[in-house]
């Protein structure tokens, strides 16, 4: 029997299965919510019929894809074009075969990577259609069925281009990692960073956790990972799987955590100092 992509309507996670699936992973994890009115999955025909895709370069050299309106967790799809072969880090949602197309037109995908479950997306999309080389940490493995994982990497961390280095930071999620730009001093934080705007659309809070919905936050020891990290790295731009935000730099990210560090576990924001 073929094994075809199922995605969970509650958060958007896709598996290969043979039937719709008796569950989804990352609903039945603490760091996600279970679906109140149990399991519906949808094919990729379905979610095609529901979502549009959009893009724009966010920076140079930078594109989002995102869908509209919102599917799943509403993650964005990062691509970073680069002249040895450019990268995917995170996955929209879902590709419609136009948004595909728009990037063959950017030059394709050579390495595909992400940061957690949360970020994946359709994966399994730009691997059937560009069959690049698929980068997790060896700890992400056991949420990768939907797409093949070519090269699994360890705790040192892995250089894919001269300026693009992944850092495995743990924390939020079991081989969670960041992508570091470092020629366009960019970090690609996943879930280690999260960001909220004013009603102005900037930068105005800045968190860090274990569990969003639980609000359960980091322990002291995952908080000292994250800075060890970050305090190695230049940014003045910050990519979560949810938006760009420029201006977050690594000093805002180790006040931060010397503010976590500081006392008792916490999870609320703090104001960004501007």
């Amino acid at each position: 029997m073929p094994l075809k992509p199922y995605a969970c309507a509650n958060c958007g996670f896709w598996q290969r299965y043979f039937a719709p699936p008796p569950d989804c992973p990352v609903c039945t994890d603490v760091r996600n919510d279970l679906p109140e009115d149990g399991w519906s999955f949808v094919t990729p025909g379905e979610v095609g019929r529901r979502v549009e895709c959009s893009w724009r370069e966010v920076m140079d050299g930078v594109w989002e894809f995102g869908t509209a309106p919102r599917f799943g967790l509403d993650g964005k799809g990062w691509l970073v074009r680069h002249p040895e072969g450019n990268i995917a880090f995170e996955a929209a949602g879902f590709y419609t075969d136009a948004a595909l197309d728009k990037i063959a037109e950017l030059g394709g995908v050579k390495v595909l990577s992400a940061s957690h479950p949360h970020g994946y997306g359709a994966l399994w999309q730009l691997q059937d259609r560009f069959a690049p080389t698929v980068v997790l940490h060896r700890d992400a493995l056991p949420y990768s069925k939907a797409f093949r994982v070519a090269w699994p990497f360890d705790d040192d961390g892995l250089a894919i281009r001269p300026v693009l280095t992944l850092h495995p930071i743990g924390g939020h999620y079991e081989g969670h990692t960041a992508l570091y730009d470092s020629g366009r001093k960019a970090l690609f934080s996943g879930d280690a960073l999260k960001i909220d705007c004013d009603a102005e659309g900037k930068p105005h809070l800045i968190s860090c956790h274990k569990a969003f919905h639980k609000r359960i936050p980091l322990s002291h020891a995952e908080v000292r990972r994250y800075r060890e990290v970050m305090a190695a790295l230049d940014f003045e731009h910050v990519f979560t799987p949810f938006g760009h935000y420029p201006g977050v730099t690594t000093a805002d990210a180790l006040m931060l955590f010397d503010k976590q560090l500081s006392g008792p576990p916490f999870f609320d924001p703090i104001p960004l100092k501007r």
